[in-house]
């Protein structure tokens, strides 16, 4: 048996592995690049990746003997040692899903198995002169060969992510926003998602007592060190418990498969049917909330067609659309909560900018040196950085608003002069324009999220006194790069 050639095909699936692991886990359904809380874990990853990247295309087409073997097996030992910190920084962390639980201990056995087989060799190789022998093994060589080059961008992602994440950590250290001048209990939905996570650190960190209603309370309770109350169910909170605030952000993410009737139906049960449930257990609450922040969006205006420059307030209506009643019907049902009192403002988000949610796949293609308007870049994109929006929470608080409020930065530009600010900013390129119909083709009607848009800006906020930090893109961009 060829030992040698064993381990390299194990190497092989290793890579594969590798890259589900990366794609499915870290990038999609984790999003550890723009999670704070993983930086040690994205550093340790980025000198993995860049190990992993050397042996990869070291071992596709050479041999290692001699010192070389040494250097090798030294390698090694590193590489065990940062996957055993990495497994330690994890489970301190965050709680992993189960299927990447699965992934780690596959990849895990997997390495251990071709390290061990080409261990195996190190005596032979050790015997020879020192020197790196060419020897090729035709398609699974340059495949390997791919295969440390994709890890070593890996790799590097991971390490400007990091980076990202420690600048970000610097600039958060400004004063704490003020959630009110009393310690208040605030039931939460949504808390795991981009929003939710700094809303409820920014909680916490003013002093308050949260709930979160959440699918997953393990999971959860871990994101936040156990500092917060999970349930998974409204029911499991009693009506005496005495419930201040209550901020609504629960639903299900809107870009993704065609909007097709199941996917239709489990976006109003993650938004419309949440909210009902909220407004029923506040029904029954002996002590009423005083106050409800519910989420919306800007959808609740449908879309305005390239060439519109009309400015949306808070006194426009909806469109005869999905997006718009979607929202309508949302708003609709936090609304049923002032029959018992309780102020309610409907919180119409915009874009928003962070180092999670949409931004960083909207930037990649800038990054990359592709920028370029998108569906001819007429189309009018209000957005908000992630602080903002935050900070406007805070500012309603203490405040006497109610209904409908534009939750948008002062500043709105169209696709085109979006994708050139962030070319200057991120100092790329902006020349490659992108067709939409090869995502109108494939997204259907959601592609309007994308290639319309709609003029909105902040006139309450802004009536109320709310004063942004980032009124404009380029220093929201800038704050976040």
């Amino acid at each position: 048996m060829n030992t040698h050639l064993l381990a390299l095909q194990l190497m092989a699936c290793q890579g594969c592995l590798g890259a589900f692991d990366t794609l499915y886990h870290h990038e999609l359904t984790e999003a550890l690049p723009g999670r704070a809380s993983a930086r040690l874990e994205l550093s340790i990853h980025a000198v993995r990746a860049l190990i992993y990247s050397a042996m990869f295309i070291g071992l596709s087409y050479w041999r290692f003997n001699g010192l070389w073997a040494v250097l090798l097996l030294v390698v090694f030992a590193v590489e065990i040692v940062l996957t055993l910190w990495d497994f330690v920084v994890e489970d301190r962390t965050r709680l992993l899903p189960a299927t990447e639980r699965v992934t780690h201990t596959v990849l895990a056995m997997n390495g251990g198995a071709f390290i061990a087989l080409l261990a195996l060799n190190a005596g032979e190789a050790l015997a020879q002169p020192t020197a790196l022998a060419w020897e090729s093994h035709g398609a699974l060589s340059a495949f390997l060969f791919l295969c440390g080059v994709g890890v070593g961008l890996s790799g590097l992602r991971d390490a400007l992510a990091a980076r990202a994440l420690a600048r970000q950590a610097a600039q958060e250290r400004a004063p704490a926003l003020r959630f009110g001048e009393r310690e208040c209990a605030v039931l939460v939905t949504g808390a795991t998602g981009f929003i939710g996570q700094k809303l409820v650190r920014a909680l916490l960190a003013d002093g308050h007592r949260v709930t979160l209603l959440t699918r997953q309370p393990r999971a959860a309770a871990w994101m936040f060190d156990a500092r917060v109350e999970c349930i998974a169910d409204m029911a499991a909170l009693p009506p005496a418990r005495r419930i201040d605030v209550v901020v609504n952000l629960a639903g299900a993410r809107i870009l993704g498969w065609r909007w097709s009737e199941a996917r239709r139906a489990a976006l109003r049960a993650s938004r419309i049917g949440t909210t009902r449930k909220v407004v029923a257990w506040i029904a029954a609450a002996h002590h009423k909330p005083a106050l409800m922040l519910s989420a919306s969006a800007i959808g609740y205006y449908g879309i305005q067609a390239q060439g519109d420059n009309t400015v949306l307030t808070e006194r426009d209506g909806p469109q005869a659309m999905f997006m718009s009643d979607l929202c309508r019907e949302w708003e609709e049902a936090a609304g049923a909560a002032a029959a018992y009192g309780v102020r309610v403002a409907c919180m119409r988000f915009g874009l928003v900018l962070g180092t999670q949610g949409a931004l960083p796949m909207m930037l990649l293609p800038v990054k990359l040196g592709m920028g370029g308007p998108l569906g001819g870049g007429r189309q009018w994109l209000s957005w908000i950085h992630v602080d903002d929006l935050i900070a406007g929470m805070s500012h309603l608080w203490s405040g006497d608003e109610g209904g409908a409020l534009n939750f948008t930065a002062p500043e709105v530009l169209s696709q085109a002069d979006f994708n050139k600010v962030a070319a200057k900013v991120l100092k790329r390129p902006y020349w490659l324009p992108t067709p939409g119909w090869p995502m109108r083709l494939a997204l259907g009607e959601q592609a309007d999220l994308l290639l319309e848009g709609q003029r909105v800006v902040p006139a309450r906020l802004q009536a109320g006194g709310f004063v942004f930090r980032h009124p404009t893109l380029a220093g929201a961009l800038a704050n976040l790069s």
